[in-house]
């Protein structure tokens, strides 16, 4: 099963679960992953060790999308 997740002050929480093969839990997922790329969150998926790739689309066969927001700083 795959999870889109928000990292936020209070740790991380779970938007949404999906299995490929249930294009309804699919549909959610994409929305929920929208409606979090539109409040400013960036998302990522692990692409091997210690290493994360941004993406714009849900990638419906990833384990774990960790959406977070931007780090702000000088």
């Amino acid at each position: 099963m795959s999870r889109l997740i928000r990292m936020d002050h209070t740790g991380h929480t779970t938007l949404a679960e999906w299995t490929a093969g249930d294009p309804d839990a699919v549909e959610a997922a994409v929305t929920a992953f929208r409606a979090e790329l539109d409040r400013g969150y960036f998302a990522m998926v692990s692409t091997g060790e210690g290493k994360a790739e941004q993406v714009r689309d849900l990638p419906v066969g990833a384990d774990l999308v960790i959406l977070r927001l931007p780090i702000s700083g000088g």
